[in-house]
């Protein structure tokens, strides 16, 4: 029963490395390329399985060389191949990443491709796969329709629920009442609430705010700084755990938090160890490079 089913995109990142990101008009030499797997769906599936959950990734991509990529990626990381849609009529979605090798920092382009096709039917034919879930997750990378009637779904079928809302899109009032645990970073937080968070005390009027929206839980995410969680019960700031090598490469960390948060809450973890350990699995993956290549395994996280 612990299976977490994962609603998001496959796209292959084609990641750019150099001194600094480059703004409109200008062009910069880099210092070097890098294609691997990508999109918050795929990697938050990676990032589950490697943690060790039974990972059902609903997901669409086409039958070319990307979809390879993500076929081979899926069966080695251990999330199951059911519930992918093949269609050979469709690309496989692409995104370019261009990462500041000084500070870690990135800026990316997005083209979701088959993915940007995944209807409402879809979830349709996954409802027994839904039944069978502790966990269902996803992100804003597929169409808004089709996510919306996936947490619909699953909160209808008993799931626990969580919303990353990545990239921040406008949402519904009543949306938030099929969330139980939201977790925006505080750039995202602060679209939602049209403000920007800076200080301790913005966060935590943050989290009231979502929460009088109907979010069962919410966590933002603060980067180097940790993260803030809070529901009616309890609330509370963690840090961000001390790594034993420097931060690289911050694409995918958001990802890896998510995918490990699912596992540790399919185990029923206390609210706050189960934030430790997502905050531990995307520590260790912004110490090396890439998105889904970045994700640690259950053995490194469990000798780390």
């Amino acid at each position: 029963m612990n299976q977490i089913s994962i609603l998001g995109i496959f796209v292959a990142d084609i990641c750019f490395f150099s001194n600094s990101i480059p703004i409109r008009g200008q062009t910069i030499l880099g210092t070097n390329h890098i294609l691997g797997p990508g999109g918050k769906g795929s990697n938050q599936a990676i990032a589950a399985a490697r943690s060790g959950g039974k990972v059902n990734l609903i997901t669409k991509i086409g039958k070319d060389t990307y979809g390879d990529m993500a076929l081979s990626l899926y069966k080695e990381s251990g999330v199951s191949l059911e519930s992918i849609i093949i269609d050979s009529n469709l690309s496989t979605g692409v995104a370019g990443i261009f990462i500041d090798q000084t500070t870690g920092d990135n800026a990316i382009n997005v083209i979701p491709g088959a993915a940007g096709k995944l209807v409402p039917e879809d979830i349709d034919n996954q409802l027994e796969n839904l039944r069978n879930s502790k966990i269902f997750l996803t992100q804003l990378e597929t169409p808004i329709e089709t996510t919306l009637y996936g947490l619909k779904k699953a909160k209808e079928l008993g799931c626990i629920t969580i919303l990353n809302p990545a990239p921040a899109t406008e949402l519904h009032e009543d949306v938030f009442k099929n969330i139980d645990f939201f977790t925006p970073n505080e750039i995202e937080a602060g679209f939602y609430l049209d403000t920007t968070l800076e200080s301790n005390s913005d966060i935590e009027a943050a989290g009231k705010e979502f929460l009088n929206k109907g979010v069962k839980n919410i966590i933002i995410t603060l980067g180097s700084k940790g993260s803030y969680f809070a529901n009616k019960e309890e609330s509370f700031f963690l840090e961000a755990l001390k790594l034993k090598s420097e931060v690289i490469d911050t694409t995918g960390a958001g990802d890896a938090f998510n995918g490990a948060l699912s596992v540790a809450l399919a185990n029923n973890l206390s609210y706050k160890n189960s934030i430790l350990f997502a905050t531990k699995v995307s520590g260790i993956s912004t110490t090396k490079q890439g998105a889904a290549n970045s994700i640690p395994t259950k053995k490194e996280i469990d000798s780390y």
